[in-house]
């Protein structure tokens, strides 16, 4: 199926994995089309039984309970993206040559499907990290030259939900996550980025290169620009191996100078040199680094890609500058959440494994870093190698605190270590206090723990929302 059209889905026999968001949006369109569409899941909650009912009423089956056997005459199974590739259902499609693919080629696969108008072309972002935020940027510099965009996909919009709804947009800004390209053989994107690549997610995928691989999926059959980091040669290498359409272009960021075929910074200005006359004289100002919110390098380099895909549109370079401008990042991401007696307080809870953790702290010194949590098979010596001359202390909570404490005293022994044995909803109040007890003013508080949350809280976004409370706590005690 991967490669070619649906011409009709009447008729036919689907099964969707999961009844989350993305499992949800495809099976109202699914069924909405004609198919004999059948949920499973293996949960049998009361919400469970409420998101059945709901289905239930336009016409899809759903299966409580067992989502390890395949309903009989499945011609098809639609995932969710976190399901893992060895599922006993994905095991049972394979026996019985039934194809497994994703909500995200679903939607590529529908997105002729109205006849009333033309399909919108793909800018697609991945990277370890990053992603979110370059999306939301991409979406934000489209929008100020007068474009009908949306940010969708691991965004949190369920894609298939924007193809086939009732607005008509010039382009999408497309996030994509590994678990999404790996179920996504079809997708052809207009231009796409990798921003980075760290180990993560190596359980789901199996190894690195696996992980790669799908990362690097991206790029297949894009029509203009491939966009890749060049502080990350690994990006790079993506673009070598891919199968794009004839005249597309490797395009390179960099918080340097940048060559001929990049984007980068130049005394403060944010360049082009990709998508210029004379690329090899001249460069194009697109914007200060000022105009990018939070200016930290990371974040730089996420504008340099957004402004890569959006120049590979085709948009002018003032809507480069107007759009960073305009945008907002999201909460807990490097969010200062407040200064007491001469500290800053910052919220990156959604650094959420090492490589984003040391972007983080990057951004920062001298830092009491606050970390810990789930470490999802990661280990922490190299970004301790990296970053520890910039702590002043480090304070650990969460289930895998003694793996960042073993690389503390492994490489920087003469950091202070306060070591929070407790997961009670007081553990970040506690955090937040020793961690004023070992700053100094001028200082930087961060919490980017390098690991997931689910040991303490129920995301990120709660783990954030604790930090800030105890951080307002903390100032409304000392005024």
């Amino acid at each position: 199926m991967g490669s070619g059209q649906v011409t009709s889905w009447q008729g036919k026999n689907i099964t969707v994995a999961g009844l989350g968001v993305s499992g949800i949006s495809a099976a109202r369109a699914l069924a909405g089309l004609g198919a004999s569409v059948t949920v499973v899941d293996g949960g049998d909650s009361e919400g469970h039984r409420a998101k059945a009912a709901e289905l239930a009423g336009l016409g899809v089956s759903v299966r409580l309970g067992d989502a390890a056997t395949l309903p009989e005459g499945t011609g098809l199974v639609v995932t969710s993206p976190g399901w893992q590739p060895d599922s006993p259902l994905f095991r049972a499609a394979a026996e019985a040559g039934v194809d497994v693919v994703g909500d995200v080629e679903i939607a590529w696969l529908l997105r002729d499907s109205r006849p009333d108008r033309k399909a919108a072309p793909w800018l697609a972002v991945t990277g370890t990290n990053g992603k979110t935020t370059t999306t939301q940027m991409l979406a934000s510099i489209l929008r100020a030259a007068g474009l009908k965009t949306a940010a969708v996909g691991n965004i949190g919009t369920p894609i298939i939900d924007v193809v086939l709804g009732d607005e008509e947009y010039d382009v999408l800004a497309v996030e994509l996550s590994s678990y999404q390209l790996h179920w996504a053989p079809s997708v052809r994107a207009h231009s796409a980025a990798v921003l980075n690549l760290a180990p993560d997610h190596l359980d789901w995928h199996g190894s690195m290169e696996a992980y790669a691989a799908d990362k690097g999926r991206i790029y297949e059959g894009n029509t203009v620009a491939c966009v890749y980091n060049v502080a990350d040669p690994a990006t790079e290498r993506l673009v070598e191996e891919a199968d794009v359409e004839e005249g597309c272009r490797a395009i390179g960021f960099t918080l340097g100078a940048p060559g001929p075929s990049m984007l980068g910074v130049v005394d403060g200005i944010l360049v082009d040199r990709a998508f210029v006359e004379n690329r090899q004289r001249n460069a194009q100002e697109l914007a200060e680094v000022a105009d990018v919110n939070p200016p930290a390098p990371h974040n730089i380099a996420n504008a340099l890609a957004a402004a890569a895909l959006a120049r590979a549109f085709g948009v002018p370079p003032r809507a480069v500058r107007d759009g960073l401008r305009d945008f907002r990042p999201d909460a807990h991401r490097v969010a200062r959440v407040d200064e007491v007696g001469g500290v800053v307080y910052v919220d990156d809870s959604k650094a959420t494994n090492t490589h984003a953790a040391e972007a983080s702290l990057a951004a920062f010194e001298p830092v009491v870093w606050i970390a810990g949590g789930l470490a999802k098979g990661a280990t922490f010596d190299e970004l301790v190698q990296k970053s520890g001359k910039r702590l002043r202390g480090a304070v650990l909570i969460g289930a895998d605190r003694a793996l960042i404490a073993e690389a503390l005293a492994r490489h920087a022994p003469e950091v202070p270590v306060v070591d929070l044995d407790r997961t009670d909803t007081g553990a970040m109040l506690a955090a937040v206090r020793e961690a004023a007890r070992l700053a100094e003013p001028g200082d930087t508080v961060l919490l980017a723990p390098a690991c997931a949350s689910m040991d303490m809280f129920a995301n990120y976004n709660e783990r954030g929302d604790a930090f800030a409370d105890a951080v307002r706590e903390l100032a409304a005690g000392s005024a």
